[in-house]
């Protein structure tokens, strides 16, 4: 939850630092964590094994934390499966006394990426309003490569000279929390008819991440528009380099 701002354990601190391994070849726009303490420090480690840019700034961003969880914030699991039992109801749907709702957080959720989606077309208005600047992804295509660009689709950049490559205006890396993440994908899935992997479960759609579990999204705002943009989800909760 919110309430209990631990560090992370020295597990973490090395799953941390394994996705920063995994990420070191993309060279992300901006960066943005929760304001808590253990994604703090997850951000740091990404970026401290990054090509690119150890140097760029994190931004806290308190819409980012985990879901708040009342008065079960600081205890087991088992406890909040208890409480949701005593209610009749069935967890995670389970809302604890002084916590937020699954609306609630959603709601979070979709406030923080319209605020992305809006930088975003602030950015491109601001690149073309530049005579003849170049795009935020020109110089060489291995800045943008994922390591999963096999799995990609044609939305990726070209490494071809052809000029045939999509322009990547913002490359962004977020770090939130598990609960908060899931409630955001379902906000994606449901209200935004983001287009999924084939091969994807409905469990797998509605299971928490692990930690450092990366997740891709390319997003798609048409003529710039915030209106109905246009979500590819290139795979969820990736763990391979755990």
């Amino acid at each position: 939850g919110q309430g209990v701002d631990e560090p992370l354990s020295a597990t973490g601190f090395r799953q941390a630092d394994a996705a920063g391994l995994f990420l070191s070849n993309v060279k992300f726009t901006h960066v943005f964590s929760s304001d808590l303490l253990r994604a703090k420090q997850t951000a740091a480690a990404i970026l401290g094994k990054n090509r690119f840019c150890k140097d760029l700034e994190i931004k806290y961003d308190a819409r980012l934390r985990e879901r708040k969880y009342g008065v079960a914030e600081g205890r087991p699991l088992a406890d909040l499966k208890a409480m949701a039992k005593d209610a009749g109801e069935q967890c995670p749907s389970f809302t604890p006394s002084g916590g937020e709702t699954l609306d609630e957080v959603r709601e979070r959720a979709r406030d923080f990426f319209e605020f992305l989606c809006q930088l975003a077309v602030e950015l491109e208005q601001k690149e073309h309003g530049k005579p003849g600047a170049p795009g935020r992804s020109s110089g060489t295509s291995e800045q943008f490569v994922f390591p999963w660009t096999n799995h990609c689709s044609e939305a990726e950049p070209s490494s071809g000279g052809s000029g045939s490559s999509t322009i990547l205006d913002a490359n962004i890396l977020v770090v939130s929390h598990g609960a908060y993440m899931r409630n955001w994908i379902g906000y994606f899935v449901s209200d935004l008819n983001c287009t999924l992997p084939a091969n994807l479960s409905k469990s797998q759609l509605s299971s928490v991440s692990p930690n450092t579990g990366i997740s891709h999204f390319i997003i798609k705002l048409e003529s710039g528009s915030l209106l109905n943009p246009k979500i590819t989800c290139v795979c969820l909760n990736q763990d391979s380099h755990l």
